[in-house]
């Protein structure tokens, strides 16, 4: 296949619900700008040695094609861009700004090349910001879209700061210093490091407490705990309350496997069975019960898929994947009333899911 269709020959080009889009629609200069900045930021790549650093740009340049699709298809609920994510460049901003004294006064780039390419960086993201605003008002836009470009600006000057300051030798000793997670790796591997040597064990302990810390900065948690899942039971049901409805809420783990299932009084015996199956289904699909009932209908995609697996498969509302940035941590069952009342208070959960893990 041709890497040219001539589609475009006249100056427009299509997004997925409508045709023959002028190339200076404001949606299509947004989708450039991005693309633009995803570029940049493969240039500041290429001039990293830093593994870590290297790894988190990779997840913003997925992120940005993640917006790019949503300026594309805004219709479609994958393409949006949850809170957790810019959570995510907050942290890594305070991360860095604890490993050296930031100027408070105006920068003028150029301190070194790489700091001068992450700033050229940033200014390309503050245009994509800009052309997302102008996007917004004529089209509308997906709020976590804006405060992710937003915060990604942010992050960029940050990083650009820590490059002048690794380049000048300031903040040296802090980055080395012995950090409370190497520490509490080290207390842990203390006894069942036996035949080792202190230093091998010293080494072994902060090898793993910096695997920890770049999972951890990815988004990536693995499998929500049993804690986790109580917090989240415990906040679901006071909403439940406030609502007047009884439900069963289950969670499942990644694999499927149930981790807390918690029947409120008054709820009905039978949707003990069918949260644990909308948990299930949740994870086992990638995508929310009442999204796959839409897909299940005849003549769709899914049409027949309630019939398989044993009839572990539900395809009425209120399962929901609980993930942490794309990876998927476990999954979500309520039941007790209508699909959609039941997928109201799914929906719930996740928006409360960063205040319990």
């Amino acid at each position: 296949m041709n890497v040219y269709t001539k589609g475009g020959d006249k100056g427009t080009t299509s997004l997925v619900h409508t045709k023959n889009v002028s190339k200076s629609d404001d949606r299509i200069q947004l989708v450039g700008t991005i693309d633009e900045l995803t570029s940049h930021i493969g240039v500041v790549k290429t001039m990293l040695s830093d593994g870590d650093i290297i790894h988190f740009l990779e997840k913003i340049q997925a992120t940005l094609i993640t917006i790019m699709a949503g300026v594309a298809d805004p219709y479609n609920r994958e393409y949006k861009i949850s809170d957790d994510k810019t959570e995510l460049l907050e942290e890594e901003i305070d991360r860095m700004e604890a490993l050296f004294d930031r100027p408070k006064k105006f920068i003028l780039p150029g301190a070194c090349r790489l700091s001068a390419e992450i700033d050229v960086a940033r200014t390309v993201a503050r245009r994509a910001e800009r052309a997302l605003a102008a996007v917004s008002v004529k089209f509308g836009t997906d709020t976590g879209t804006k405060k992710y470009m937003n915060r990604l600006a942010d992050y960029l000057y940050v990083l650009a700061r820590y490059a002048d300051a690794k380049e000048a030798g300031i903040g040296a000793n802090k980055e080395t210093e012995t950090t409370p997670a190497v520490a509490e790796a080290v207390r842990g591997t203390q006894t069942a490091g036996k035949g080792m040597t202190m230093e091998q064990t010293t080494k072994a302990a902060a090898d793993e407490a910096v695997i920890q810390e770049v999972l951890k900065r990815m988004g990536i948690q693995g499998r929500i705990t049993l804690e986790s899942a109580k917090r989240l039971i415990e906040k679901i049901e006071q909403e439940a309350n406030r609502r007047g409805k009884k439900a069963v809420i289950a969670i499942c783990g990644p694999e499927g496997n149930p981790i807390a299932v918690h029947v409120m009084d008054g709820a009905f015996l039978v949707s003990f069975d069918v949260a644990l199956k909308k948990a299930y289904t949740s994870v086992a699909v990638k995508m929310s019960t009442m999204e796959l009932s839409k897909l299940a209908q005849p003549g769709e995609t899914f049409y027949g898929v309630d019939k398989m697996d044993g009839g572990k498969i539900v395809i009425f509302g209120g399962g929901v994947p609980i993930k942490v940035g794309d990876t998927i941590i476990g999954g979500l069952g309520v039941s007790g009333g209508t699909g959609e009342e039941d997928n109201s208070l799914a929906e719930y959960g996740l928006s409360v899911l960063n205040e319990v893990l």
